[in-house]
């Protein structure tokens, strides 16, 4: 019940308000039956603009740690998440992938929709980053298909670290439906797993327009964080 209330009366009109999105290609979006919308991740704001504009609810895979913070806060903050259809899946530890392809495959198996970011991370730079390959394993084991969609100007509207968004005008855009099932039954290929996952990718990368960069956004950031506290404290030569 919250989850509508926070789409029609709270949240949803707030947003159009601000944003002014414009919304391309819905009649992509399934009216009914599960499926996958696959997106890139550029601002906080995605997990939010994207749920408000579609018809039917969405509910996306989202990192613990908004679950978890300490305080009246951070209870405050996981009610919120959680009324606005946000799964908690942590990512760190080994098993991190199959918990985020269990919750994923929970959510398809009552016939819904399922929104995930196949970079697995918000973007730093607002380049598109090579995609992780749970999607397909969903899309394979669910036997759904996957509505690539694209944000365009939450990067701009609310880039990394900035609390209050800018003013700036922001399209979503959904793209075809993508068939998987002449690969039924191959979820365990990790060659068909990457063919599916690129190709899942490029039809983003299609949609957004983006620069696209052939690693994984998690990795490219942790290296730019330790050249960054290199700088900062640079080591003392060997003598």
């Amino acid at each position: 019940m919250f989850y509508y209330l926070l789409k029609y009366v709270l949240l949803g009109p707030l947003l159009r308000l601000v944003f002014r999105p414009r919304i391309e290609g819905l009649e992509n979006v399934p009216a009914s039956g599960p499926a996958i919308v696959a997106g890139n991740h550029l601002s906080f704001s995605d997990h939010f603009l994207m749920p408000a504009m579609l018809k039917r609810r969405i509910t996306f895979l989202a990192k613990a740690e908004y679950f978890t913070g300490p305080g009246l806060k951070g209870r405050l903050t996981a009610f919120f998440f959680r009324s606005a259809g946000q799964i908690p899946v942590d990512r760190s530890g080994k098993d991190a992938g199959q918990a985020a392809i269990r919750e994923g495959l929970g959510v398809l198996g009552k016939g819904e929709l399922l929104g995930i970011y196949p970079e697995g991370t918000r973007s730093h730079d607002g380049r598109l980053y090579k995609g992780k390959v749970g999607v397909a394993v969903m899309a394979l084991r669910a036997g759904v298909p996957v509505v690539p969609c694209a944000m365009i100007g939450t990067f701009e509207a609310q880039p990394p670290g900035k609390v209050i968004p800018n003013i700036h005008p922001v399209v979503i855009r959904f793209g075809k439906p993508l068939d998987f099932s002449r690969y039924a039954g191959m979820e365990h290929e990790k060659a068909i797993l990457r063919a599916i996952t690129d190709e899942i990718m490029y039809a983003i990368l299609s949609l957004s327009e983006q620069e696209y960069v052939d690693r994984y956004a998690a990795v490219v950031k942790a290296e730019q964080a330790a050249e960054k506290k290199e700088r900062k404290f640079p080591r003392a030569p060997l003598s």
